[in-house]
């Protein structure tokens, strides 16, 4: 996958360095912490989801804590079901963690629930400046955007346009240049854009700085990763008003609305020399957002004897059947679709 993938990668590194043993299932029978990242353990990429979580609370370790992070929802990509499943899957949770405040807004936990927002961050030792792109005005701007996700919403519809505009103005053609890494959806093409096919950590790193200024047209995004990974490359962002975006790109670039992003651009053109510097500081990075994950860790084994007692699970078995309802309609449900898609 592409963030939550990152994600993971960092957060396993860092609690190793730190002396902690880290386990990718719910086989032992002395874990600590259960990090909760996606519940939908029906597929075959997850390994355990909110059932399995609470089979293993009742039945093999009642003192293990679980921390469920939320990083994703419906809005994302105009689907009906996840803001429901991440709900209900919620309740086995002791603490929930937000990868942007604008999450917190869309009802996808227990209201009650402890809860915090810790931001994403990237690897700083690969996305960093890998020489001097600086754009001095001469030439033409040269904008990047990359996702792994080739759902539309990632903001194709603008990508789509800036495209056309470049294949049929010479006017412009001679002031930005685009470039796209990643995946596209099923049938699109650019007609004057560089196409680069996904690539990831130091080749990334190092295409990412060639450029001047990074573009996230993304819609509804609950954070994401790549307009981070551009920042840390020392790119100015151009970044829609939408999602968590502006909490993340806030002072580091310039928003748009309504797909205007050409006057944000034009704007850009100006700015930029001011915008260059302003990124040298940008905050998040993979270091800050572990350091705060496992802070987080230890402050609730610290005070596991209070949030146990306090937890649902054992406080309400109604509540508990009424859930475990909930996750069994909604596996028969998907395992319904799934033979049908296979006839």
């Amino acid at each position: 996958w592409g963030g939550g993938n990152q994600f993971a990668k960092e957060l396993i590194k860092a609690a190793q360095n730190q002396g902690h043993k880290v386990v990718f299932d719910l086989k032992n029978i002395d874990i600590d912490i259960i990090l909760l990242t996606d519940p939908r353990s029906y597929t075959d990429e997850i390994t355990f989801g909110s059932f399995e979580i609470i089979r293993y609370l009742l039945f093999v370790n009642k003192k293990a804590l679980v921390v469920h992070r939320i990083n994703e929802c419906d809005e994302r990509k105009n689907t009906k079901h996840m803001n429901r499943f991440l709900r209900w899957s919620n309740y086995c949770a002791d603490h929930t963690v937000f990868i942007g405040s604008w999450l917190k807004d869309l009802n996808l936990y227990l209201k009650g629930t402890p809860n915090s927002v810790i931001l994403n961050g990237a690897d700083p030792h690969i996305f960093k400046r890998y020489g001097n792109s600086y754009w001095d005005g001469y030439g033409p701007l040269s904008i990047v955007t990359h996702h792994w996700s080739p759902n539309y919403r990632k903001g194709f519809d603008i990508y789509k346009h800036l495209d056309d505009l470049l294949a049929t103005s010479k006017y412009w053609e001679g002031i930005i240049k685009f470039t796209y890494i990643g995946n596209l959806p099923e049938g699109f093409l650019f007609k004057k854009t560089k196409h680069i096919q996904p690539i990831s950590g130091e080749l990334l790193g190092r295409e990412l700085s060639k450029h001047h200024l990074y573009l996230s047209a993304s819609i509804n995004e609950p954070a994401g990763m790549h307009h981070i990974e551009g920042a840390l490359c020392g790119l100015p962002i151009i970044y829609r008003e939408s999602g968590a975006l502006p909490e993340y790109c806030k002072n580091f670039g310039i928003s748009f609305e309504n797909g205007d992003y050409l006057s944000a651009i034009k704007e850009m053109l100006f700015e930029y020399r001011n915008y260059r510097e302003k990124i040298s500081s940008y905050p998040h990075d993979s270091l800050k957002m572990t350091n705060n994950y496992l802070n987080l860790f230890s402050y609730l084994v610290e005070n596991r004897k209070e949030i146990v007692s306090k937890r649902n699970l054992f406080r309400s078995p109604i509540l508990l059947a009424k859930n475990f309802l909930f996750l069994l309609m909604y596996f028969r449900n998907v395992v319904k679709l799934i033979r049908k898609l296979r006839q």
